[in-house]
């Protein structure tokens, strides 16, 4: 089957890391589905992977989590999927990715595709799906009020996690709505998505909420920079209230939340694939409910660019705009050209 892959990791500029290749197709065991991938969008992880994790000795490693395609083959234990289903997924971070013609992915961490999209269209939400909404829903709670605090602030709103939060955050609670962007593009991007205010991220955060004249927010999900934040939302955070982070700093100094005694969360979505945790199926629940939320017209594809076919010249342009800060929405490409 063909696959983009590479041996060595490395940046993404100079010597060309990422490689098409022919790779044996996989057999699906146990719980596994073979997915004949149509479309796959990337993410930051698949660039944090490239520069950092070589594969095994003398193999190719696969990026690549999130794919919509069709199922044409199950394991012996498979009992949600048949051949021909269409499907949705972000995979296992664990396991091959699926930046390949023929992917093997648990069913338990599968969803049935939206019916109203199409394969680039669906592609470009289950990772930034399963991120927001955990976050939101699992980590945040954000069905549970803090006293006198009636909104949330999502920093980098215009970001694929970002993009797919504002809208379940508009679409299911009841809460003010209050993203960040710093260019215009991406401030017309976020209103679009549903937020009520978007605030300028490059401004010192605790005056732009003061100006709004909201009231102190009660909930922030930090989609990146999280450390260079962290002092203004220390100021901006309602007492009691709850913060949610999905980037990577180095170093997070929580100690100045104690006199607000505001909770800190990591949402990490590969955490129950990774340790097969005992609700492992709450994600393909979440995703077919996202899917009937689409078809019902309460959400929409987060899709801001197609790159086109699944290649190692269109990956790597991909991953260069990801590492570039400058990307809104998903980036996706889409089938493999002809042979």
């Amino acid at each position: 089957m063909r696959a983009v892959a590479y041996r060595a990791p490395g940046p993404i500029a100079g010597a060309q890391v990422l490689a098409d290749v022919d790779l044996p197709t996989p057999v699906p065991t146990g719980r596994d589905l073979l997915v004949e991938v149509r479309a796959i969008s990337v993410n930051p992880v698949d660039t944090k992977v490239r520069k950092s994790t070589p594969p095994s000795q003398d193999e190719w490693k696969v990026l690549g989590w999130d794919a919509a395609g069709v199922v044409v083959g199950v394991g012996a234990d498979v009992s949600r999927f048949k051949p021909g289903d269409e499907v949705y997924y972000a995979g296992d971070i664990t396991r091959p990715g699926a930046n390949c013609e023929f992917h093997l992915v648990d069913e338990r961490i599968v969803g049935r595709k939206p019916q109203s999209l199409d394969w680039a269209g669906a592609a470009a939400l289950p990772l930034t799906t399963i991120t927001a909404w955990e976050a939101l829903f699992d980590r945040l709670d954000v069905k549970r009020p803090v006293p006198g605090a009636s909104s949330i602030l999502i920093i980098g709103a215009a970001g694929g996690v970002g993009s797919i939060a504002v809208q379940l955050a508009r679409q299911l609670t009841d809460l003010t709505v209050i993203g960040t962007a710093s260019r215009p593009e991406t401030r017309t991007w976020t209103m679009e998505l549903g937020a009520h205010h978007v605030l300028d991220h490059s401004q010192p955060l605790s005056d732009e909420i003061a100006r709004l004249k909201l009231g102190v927010p009660g909930f922030v999900l930090s989609t990146t920079h999280t450390d260079q934040h962290l002092p203004e939302i220390v100021k901006l955070i309602a007492p009691q209230g709850r913060l949610a982070l999905i980037d990577d700093p180095q170093v997070l100094d929580i100690v100045p939340f104690k006199r607000k005694s505001v909770s800190t969360h990591w949402e990490f979505m590969f955490a129950r694939s990774m340790h097969q945790t005992a609700d492992i199926l709450q994600q393909a629940a979440l995703l077919d409910e996202v899917s009937r939320l689409v078809d019902a017209g309460a959400l929409k594809t987060t899709i801001a660019e197609n790159f086109g076919p699944i290649t190692a010249e269109n990956l790597t342009r991909a991953h260069a705009l990801i590492e570039s800060g400058k990307a809104r929405g998903k980036i996706v490409l889409e089938g493999f050209a002809a042979a």
